[in-house]
This record gives structure tokens, sequence and C-alpha cells, in this order.
């Protein structure tokens, strides 16, 4: 039996009758920062970390820089420039020994990392101290090269909050061909992504979402860790235009037959208009990615 996985894990692929392909791929979650682990970091201007805010809301955030901005400072410790911007949720929430979950994804050439542990402040800005550090395949990532980088005016727009979706939130759910989402177990906060064709993710309400989980490998972090705690944060970029929307609420999984769907609740929105300075192509979409209905 690996320790790599906590029980809701487990429980999951028990289920699924993944155990074997799950415990084959359990040693690649290390907790130190290997080189090429820590290459890759380096090279991208984009991280999504995933945490709870002091009011215990999960929430998935956007943080940008020039690369280098998240580096390898040893063997298990990155540092971050800066931190959420001061109309994200997670700004200011994290304290000393905060659990975090972040995803360094990289679109030009479909390959990601996920490096999960505890953060503090710091000087420059964050010091994360890494208990997991894994790749993924790329699977349902779509290919999109970095155009440039737009500065920020002197008057950037203020976020603007809700509890609900709007009509054009809900339209730009409905489009998205992408997104991340943030959750929270015994193990500490893992942040994952999720992508497909547009219409992967179904709108059906301003308070719901819901989406097909589809086969990935085998480790089941993002349903394990709703197993045992259904808050989760989740990230929607308009690559385009740098705006980000950010949704926390509750999950749950729904099991039919050979297929599984994520059903979402809202429970609070954050949208910021160009959040992000960086300014993405139109998108190559993955192989993998099934058709939607």
């Amino acid at each position: 039996m690996t320790t790599a996985y906590h029980h809701g894990s487990l429980a999951v692929q028990e289920r699924l009758g993944v155990q074997q392909a799950a415990a084959h791929i359990a040693p690649s979650i290390r907790p130190g920062i290997r080189p090429v682990a820590a290459a890759f970091l380096e090279a991208q201007p984009m991280l999504v970390l995933g945490a709870a805010a002091p009011d215990g809301r999960v929430w998935a955030s956007l943080l940008t820089g020039e690369p280098g901005f998240a580096r390898a400072t040893g063997p298990d410790t990155v540092s971050v420039a800066g931190g959420p911007g001061p109309g994200d949720p997670l700004a200011g929430a994290l304290a000393d020994g905060t659990p975090v979950g972040t995803i360094a994804l990289d679109p030009r050439t479909r390959r990601r990392m996920r490096l999960n542990g505890t953060a503090r402040p710091s000087a420059r800005g964050l010091l994360i101290e890494a208990e997991q550090v894994f790749a993924n395949c790329p699977k349902y990532l779509q290919k999109r090269e970095l155009y440039g980088s737009e500065p920020a005016g002197p008057h950037p727009s203020p976020a603007r909050r809700g509890e609900a979706l709007t009509e054009a939130q809900l339209a730009a759910v409905r489009a998205a061909d992408t997104f991340f989402v943030a959750t929270t177990g015994p193990d500490g906060v893992d942040a994952s992504h999720r992508g497909g064709n547009p219409g992967f993710v179904r709108a059906e309400n301003p308070r719901e979402l819901l989406w097909r989980d589809y086969p990935g490998n085998a480790m089941f972090l993002t349903l394990g860790n709703l197993v045992t705690d259904d808050r989760a944060g989740l990230l929607f970029l308009d690559w385009e235009n740098g705006t980000t929307l950010q949704l926390s609420g509750r999950a749950e999984t729904a099991y039919h037959s050979e297929e599984r769907f994520v059903r979402f609740r809202v429970d609070s929105v954050v949208e910021t208009p160009a959040a992000s300075p960086l300014r993405w192509s139109a998108p190559e979409y993955s192989p993998a990615n099934p058709a939607t209905p």
C-alpha cells in the first residue's frame, strides 16, 4: 500500500478499479524539487495557487510575472515574487504555514507541474515549502502561444463581486476550454487543471456548474479531496484579455455507469478585468479532448 494518497483518493481508486495504475505512478509524487522541475518552474510567466481564505472558502488565484518570478531556492523551497493582487480573495490571506497547492502550466509546450506544500510571507512575496512535487501528462491541455504582456494601467478596474454568475459570466464559462480547480483534504491543498473543447463545462444556472471528469492519471487527487471536504475553488481565465473569473463553492461527484460528473455549487464570485498582463493566442485544441454534446 502506498502512502502517496490519503483515504479519499484511495476510496475513489478502489471504486473505479485503478489501484494498480495509481500505485504504479505513486513514486512520481516526490517531496523534493528535481533540477528538471526547477528549470521548468523558472521558465514560466504564470502560476496558479490554491488555498483557503480565513473565512474557510477555497479559492484558486492566478499569479504572474517575468520568468523567474517563481523559482526554486533549494531542494524543497520555492520563492514567489509578489502574490495575489489587491482585489484577489487570497490577498493578505497567506499567513505563516498556510497550506497551498500550485500548478505551473505552459500552454506553449503542453507541460504542467504541480507543487503542494505550505506558504509563508517573505520579503520577496511568498516562500513555499514543497511537500509534493510531480508532473502530469499533456492530456486535455490546449496549445497556445504567448503574444506578450500588457503593462498595468494607472487605474486598474476593480474586482466585481457577487454570489451568482451574471449572464456574461455564464457565457464565458460555457465558452471556456480550460479552468483550474483547488481542493483541500487531509494532506493539504491541491491545484489542478481541467480542459476540453468549449462546452465541456455546463453552466446550468447562475449557481450551478457541471463537468464530466475525463479519464486521467488514476491518482484522483481532486476527487479524493472532495470525498473528505467538498469545498472547492475554480479559476477561469480569458486568455486574450487577461480577465479572471474566480468561483468559490462546494462540489460533489456523481457516478453514472462508466462516467463520472462533478457538480459545483457557486457560493461566491470574483471577476477581475485584466488581472493578468499576459496575452495568449487562440487555442490549438488537444487531440485528447472528447467531443462535447
